[in-house]
């Protein structure tokens, strides 16, 4: 059951669904934000990958999990209060400096500093879900820090590109992408929140250096591929970014199933108004085993964000529907 209404109306008292949602950066916070309109149990299973910016300057200095992501999707889960909201933006707040600290986050280095106190990743960001009220948990999607390889070809020329802001940026089309270490540990917590989830969302997201790289971990593609829960893809507002140069809509999917053949999904959400061929995207989504649910997702401003409310009425809707809450009537336009 959801706690938001057929008319987007907020309905009090109900816990929701177990979610589990996987990326990184935006696209995660996006998914968040929607989410939390609807369940209160929700994980946040998160890329540790990132080697730009302060992440990467902390990463290398520290030996640590890249924190910034990690910080990001715990902002988007802020308790709805002076309290909480007063804290993401303390979290959020970047440095105004001349020396070593410029640019960096304050969540990062007080994610940092609560790591080298506690020794442990998982209890350090438990702690400051604690402090910010966090309406779910947030999680490593491994427990060591990873780097991204791709092969990328531009004309006839073919390169190796190493870390993830480096292979976000990188002119020319992806070819192949993997993961180092190729199989990295796993916390049992979010092997757990997987296996008992009800539902698994994947997206929006950078899709090689946010989406993909959790069915690159096998220990993870293990629990995603076998769980009970049903599995849905929010597909992105902007499909020609600098990594997906080329690829239509229904290439995004097809990417996912060349590094997961045996994943299966049940709904792909798409956003019509920015969809280059439906027809296409349906047998893409098909081959893999879902219906697509082509609503608009998109903020009204014009640019490629995801709405919050519009995201949560689209999902509702598509967990209400394998429920049977809304009788024989389903809700797909596709």
């Amino acid at each position: 059951m959801s706690y938001l209404d057929k008319d987007g109306w907020p309905v009090r008292g109900e816990v929701g669904q177990a979610v589990v949602a996987l990326g990184g950066g935006h696209g995660l916070s996006a998914t968040l934000r929607a989410l939390r309109h609807i369940t209160r149990s929700l994980t946040a299973v998160v890329t540790v990958a990132d080697d730009g910016g302060s992440s990467g300057r902390l990463r290398s200095e520290m030996d640590i999990l890249p924190p910034g992501d990690l910080r990001m999707a715990l902002a988007s889960l802020c308790e709805e209060s002076e309290w909480g909201l007063t804290w993401r933006d303390v979290m959020q707040h970047r440095l105004d400096s001349s020396g070593p600290l410029e640019g960096h986050a304050l969540g990062n280095l007080l994610i940092t500093g609560l790591w080298q106190l506690l020794g442990d990743t998982v209890e350090g960001l438990d702690w400051v879900g604690r402090l910010l009220g966090a309406q779910g948990r947030v999680l490593p999607m491994a427990a060591v820090p990873l780097d991204i390889e791709a092969q990328m070809r531009q004309g006839d020329t073919l390169r190796t590109v190493r870390g993830q802001s480096h292979v976000a940026k990188a002119p020319g089309v992806v070819e192949h992408v993997r993961l180092l270490p190729e199989n990295p540990p796993v916390h049992q917590d979010v092997i757990d929140a997987i296996h008992d989830a009800d539902w698994v969302i994947l997206g929006p997201g950078s899709w090689y250096t946010s989406v993909l790289p959790h069915l690159m971990v096998p220990e993870l593609r293990r629990v995603l591929v076998t769980t009970d829960a049903h599995r849905a893809l929010i597909m992105n507002l902007a499909s020609h970014t600098d990594e997906t140069e080329a690829m239509t809509t229904a290439d995004h999917i097809r990417v996912l199933a060349h590094y997961a053949p045996d994943l299966k999904l049940d709904v792909v959400v798409a956003d019509p108004t920015v969809t280059d061929d439906i027809d296409d995207l349906i047998a893409a989504a098909s081959q893999m085993g879902a219906r697509v649910l082509l609503r608009q997702v998109r903020t009204g401003d014009g640019q490629p964000h995801h709405d919050p409310l519009r995201l949560a009425a689209v999902l509702r809707d598509a967990f209400d529907g394998f429920l049977g809450e809304v009788g024989k009537h389903e809700p797909w336009l596709a």
